[in-house]
């Protein structure tokens, strides 16, 4: 949203407002709230596990991969410490300790750790890029994958006139290693989510035409036009995503990575099938072609996870009873399949709007984790998690730490 002259005359306030738009000041007003509440103070890892109350369990964790265990550390520290821009105590804290730690893990395991300084760093350029820069100059492609990663989730949300994160990245969307690239393709969808950018749609669109780009540079693509062009209903690039469907052969149909398209295509319709009437027609049309498509290419179990990865999608935050029901009836059906993982997520995803609803898709969770197959066991641990994001109510944390 560009603020002018019609809606504002003086030439101060436009251009503070135009800041607000930008969120420009975004960091700066986060940290000032996060000072008055006394929240600054990094957390640890094991803060957030509570290790000292486990007692004798915690010998039981030791036994874990070690790499895996570093791995989960880092995104819980991500998460915990993000936006402060402090040193935390396990990545950007100065010591010969915290660079070990980073270049000890495995080769995903350093891009995660990477890319986690981004999320510490969440809406401050300045800071952010300063620090992720350096991991630009190394030799390690995983690294880099990881900074550029990093600047994307850096830039989340924040406009700024002379695109930083678009100069940067874009440069190694062309990279010979395939990890590089697939850093910098999602790492521009992050930077410029909801942004509807043409020039990156067309840079994306390139890559999906292109009949000889490697399976994961569509795909990938395709998730970041999502992002970019989320809740825009734009039928031009879901026909194009609908074209890499049709074009790819029967062994590539069967890679697990192809049930990433799906979600870019719902991203698309986010939320928007509960618009105004003439536009949930439109988009049902829309829907309605693209699971003839999908019909046409799969087999009824892999059409039956497009359809309800779309519809969860679609009526994400709506609140919508019926369709709760819907996903709710798919994961009581007897004969199971890989769908019934979506429809928990899905049940999450609908609910998750108001209050109300999150207590009932709570209480339905509990009796699909007592009665469900594992499929749908497996993934009520993530739906309770989305359902509380950024409010750890003590009930649902003490059931996370049992399931764990």
């Amino acid at each position: 949203m560009e603020v002018d002259d019609e809606m504002v005359a003086d030439e101060n306030e436009k251009n503070a407002l135009q800041e607000i738009v930008n969120n420009t000041k975004l960091s700066e007003q986060y940290h000032m709230v996060a000072w008055d509440i006394g929240v600054m103070e990094p957390k640890s890892p094991e803060d957030i596990y509570k290790v000292h109350l486990i007692g004798s369990q915690g010998a039981k964790s030791s036994s874990l991969d070690s790499a895996r265990q570093n791995l989960a550390a880092t995104f819980v520290n991500a998460f915990v410490n993000a936006g402060y821009c402090q040193q935390d105590k396990l990545m950007t804290a100065i010591s010969d300790s915290s660079e070990n730690l980073l270049f000890e893990k495995n080769e995903l395991g350093k891009a995660s750790a990477v890319a986690s300084l981004g999320m510490i760093h969440l809406w401050d350029h300045d800071s952010g890029f300063a620090i992720l820069d350096k991991y630009l100059q190394s030799d390690d492609t995983h690294v880099v994958a990881g900074a550029l990663l990093g600047i994307g989730i850096v830039s989340c949300g924040v406009k700024n006139d002379y695109d930083p994160a678009l100069a940067l990245i874009s440069g190694y969307s062309t990279s010979a290693a395939s990890i590089t690239r697939i850093g910098a393709i999602l790492g521009l969808g992050i930077a410029y989510a909801g942004s509807r950018k043409d020039k990156l749609k067309s840079l994306f669109l390139i890559t999906l035409s292109d009949s000889q780009a490697p399976l994961v540079d569509l795909v990938f693509s395709a998730i970041s036009l999502g992002l970019v062009f989320v809740g825009s209903c734009n039928e031009e690039i879901a026909q194009s995503i609908i074209s890499v469907l049709k074009n790819l052969i029967k062994a590539e149909l069967a890679e697990p990575i192809i049930r990433l398209l799906p979600v870019s295509i719902g991203l698309l319709y986010l939320g928007k099938q509960e618009g105004p009437k003439a536009n949930v027609v439109k988009v049902s049309e829309t829907f309605d072609e693209i699971m003839k498509e999908v019909s046409k290419t799969f087999d009824k179990i892999m059409k039956d996870y497009w359809d309800v990865t779309l519809m969860s999608l679609a009526y994400a935050g709506t609140g919508n009873v019926l369709k709760v029901q819907e996903l709710l009836s798919i994961c009581s059906k007897k004969e199971g399949g890989s769908h019934q993982g979506p429809a928990v997520l899905g049940i999450a995803l609908i609910a998750m709007a108001e209050e109300l609803g999150v207590e009932m898709a709570v209480r339905s969770l509990e009796q699909l984790f007592k009665y469900g197959d594992y499929n749908i066991r497996r993934a009520v641990p993530l739906a309770l998690g989305m359902l509380y994001i950024s409010n750890p109510k003590v009930d649902v944390v003490d059931t996370l730490s049992r399931l764990s």
